[in-house]
């Protein structure tokens, strides 16, 4: 594989490992090399700093050993590019070939051998970067911290995972991407790994802190004649309308609003099957519910019917 960082990103070339080193303790993780020469000169980084993210293409030119007793406030996600890399975890000795994918946990040790020509793209995401990603999607933070729990992984295993950093790099190396959509990528990247890989997060828990998607639609039931806000709702989960926003994509497929109306027409639906002298006017019935264009009203519930209102009342009556 080749490089994913453009060369407007190459920060050394052919430089000492200690300096790229020290430039890798300041921007990407603190570690330590072991074996490194002086009289080799064969280093080389490439980098980019991308919202929350930063993104890190490195190459030592010679066998290193890399140490870190933990990584403390941040998760590394590296992509082999290419050479070998051995890395030592729990007394057993793996060895990532290009398109290997390992993921360090912020506690976890790290024992890496670089080999002469390895390069590999090392992505930094901050624990908050995790954690709101874990939010957003409505699982529960352990109190541990959230933790990965297998650690090497082929591109088969993270399906679409290579091609997103594909993306992200070639962004972040145009410098084009700018404001809110850099931050999006990040969150991406980091809900892509959460909902892709096995980890300590528990989902859907109840509580006042986490309200069940139950709780929220057992509200909308009882008010479906009154004005419901997606602010009404985002203040009654204790959550941001954006992860309101999540929260009904993955429950119903929809948006908080659609849903409101399509539980509406099919309150509306019911009462047009009932018994003869239970429905008062077709006309009133929609505007108790919030219908006040009728033309709409018709529309929206032959969509959802295949028939119109008066066809139903006129069908069960």
């Amino acid at each position: 594989m080749v490089s994913l960082l453009g060369p407007e990103s190459i920060v050394y070339h052919q430089a000492d490992p200690r300096r790229v080193s020290d430039y890798v303790n300041q921007h990407v993780g603190v570690h330590g090399i072991h074996g490194a020469r002086r009289s080799d000169q064969q280093a080389s980084l490439r980098h980019r700093s991308f919202g929350q993210l930063d993104l890190c293409s490195l190459r030592y030119g010679e066998q290193i050993q890399v140490r870190s007793t933990a990584l403390e406030t941040v998760y590394h996600l590296q992509l082999q590019l290419s050479g070998h890399c051995r890395w030592l975890s729990r007394g057993q000795e793996h060895y990532l070939s290009p398109g290997e994918m390992l993921v360090i946990n912020p506690e976890d040790p790290v024992d890496l051998t670089y080999s002469r020509d390895c390069e590999k793209l090392i992505v930094k995401l901050p624990v908050g970067l995790v954690q709101q990603a874990c939010s957003e999607s409505q699982g529960s933070s352990p109190a541990g911290g959230i933790r990965f729990a297998a650690s090497l992984h082929s591109a088969q295993q993270l399906p679409g995972v290579v091609e997103l950093l594909r993306l992200i790099c070639q962004e972040a190396s145009s410098a084009q991407c700018q404001g809110p959509l850099v931050e999006q990528y990040g969150r991406l990247l980091a809900a892509k790994l959460l909902c892709t890989l096995e980890t300590s997060i528990e989902r859907d828990q109840a509580g006042e802190s986490c309200p069940s998607f139950r709780r929220i639609a057992d509200y909308i039931e009882a008010h479906l004649k009154k004005d419901i806000s997606v602010e009404q709702l985002a203040e009654l989960a204790r959550m941001s309308s954006r992860s309101l926003y999540l929260l009904f994509e993955r429950k119903a497929g929809t948006t908080p609003k659609n849903y409101i109306r399509q539980r509406r027409l099919e309150r509306i639906h019911q009462q047009l099957s009932r018994s003869p002298g239970s429905v008062r006017n077709i006309t009133e019935i929609a505007m108790d519910y919030g219908f006040m264009h009728l033309g709409r009203f018709s529309e929206s519930y032959r969509n959802e019917f295949g028939e119109l209102p008066s066809d139903t009342l006129r069908r069960h009556h």
